[in-house]
């Protein structure tokens, strides 16, 4: 007889169990998913037909406390957020709703077709509905600390362990200017990973998940997430489009001083778009280099160029563009094309 102890699979099966009143065999889990984190989803299907979704959340590894609570404050927010069946924060136990398996990106087209463009329209609406319902009080701030620290993981990961690059010429001057920048926006509740990836398309309707990282942060950071994100580039008529109409919308319901115009709200918006697209950059050759997590490498060109376009709307940088395209640009595609 085995003296092994019991598998997280195996104490996850006798807590649906004992939940459900079912003997332990009975228990009929599918692996559904994993992500960046060390967080894994099974579909669990019970003896009525009806699904469920269970996170398996490691308590050494994960912190299921914030998803909890803002899951909690959402739903009663009247946001679209997946309801909680059963919570058990000790072993990392979630069940929730089953969202099904279409993300958005799923539903996306051609970069430019109608569809598309429709969806990018659905989940910004999405945002403003976030902004107007929840309110950031208890969320922890984004802060200067934490903005430094996201941009520092660009020269550590990027640059330091995986291409082995000293930090270039501007970098200061280009840290402190994101900084300033993204804190001189309206603070209101930022999800700060709305990807595409992390809204489900349930009967029509667009729900949110992964919101477990949520902060008080710029009012632009989450629509930064959608355009500047891993599935799709827009040109720059149609980002700077889709910006001013954020903009005019947030300042009739309140969220955005009358005072900020089109040229300066955008400005912004490049900002935080450069800010985030760095820190992606670094994110990802730290999941891969860290934590051996396979195929964010052959993401990193996508964010470069998106670092690029946002970059090219920021006067007072050109040092370091001039760095990205010269000198940083062509280390990352050698150095891609010699990764297995």
């Amino acid at each position: 007889m085995s003296d092994a102890a019991p598998s997280r699979l195996d104490l996850l099966r006798q807590w649906v169990a004992e939940r459900h009143g079912l003997p332990c065999q009975a228990v009929d889990l599918r692996l559904a998913a994993g992500d960046a984190s060390f967080r894994r989803y099974y579909r669990l299907r019970l003896p009525s037909g009806d699904t469920r979704m269970l996170m398996d959340a490691p308590p050494a590894q994960e912190d299921s406390c914030p998803f909890v609570t803002i899951a909690r404050r959402w739903a009663a927010a009247g946001l679209p957020v997946p309801a909680l069946h059963g919570v058990d924060l000790a072993q990392g136990f979630l069940e929730l709703d089953d969202l099904g398996d279409i993300p958005l990106q799923s539903c996306f087209g051609r970069e430019g077709d109608g569809t598309t463009l429709d969806w990018h329209e659905r989940a910004i609406a999405l945002i403003h509905e976030l902004q107007n319902r929840a309110g950031p009080v208890e969320l922890p701030p984004f802060d200067a600390d934490l903005l430094g620290r996201e941009l520092d993981l660009f020269p550590e990961w990027c640059l330091g362990e995986w291409l082995e690059m000293d930090t270039p010429p501007g970098w200061e001057a280009l840290r402190e200017a994101l900084i300033v920048s993204a804190l001189e926006q309206p603070v209101v509740t930022v999800h700060r990973d709305f990807d595409a990836m992390n809204l489900m398309v349930q009967e029509g309707t667009l729900h949110l998940i992964d919101f477990q990282d949520a902060v008080a942060g710029p009012i632009s950071y989450d629509l930064i997430s959608l355009l500047r994100g891993r599935y799709c580039r827009f040109d720059a008529t149609r980002f700077a489009a889709w910006v001013e109409a954020f903009r005019a919308r947030a300042q009739a319901e309140g969220r955005l001083p009358a005072r900020v115009d089109a040229a300066g709200f955008l400005a912004q918006a490049q900002a935080m778009a450069a800010q985030r697209s760095l820190k992606v950059l670094g994110i990802f050759c730290r999941l891969t280099l860290r934590d051996a997590k396979s195929g964010y490498l052959a993401r990193l060109p996508h964010f470069l160029a998106h670092l690029e376009e946002s970059l090219a709307g920021l006067p007072g940088h050109e040092a370091f563009e001039a760095w990205l395209t010269g000198t940083l640009r062509p280390a990352l595609l050698a150095r891609l094309g010699e990764t297995p």
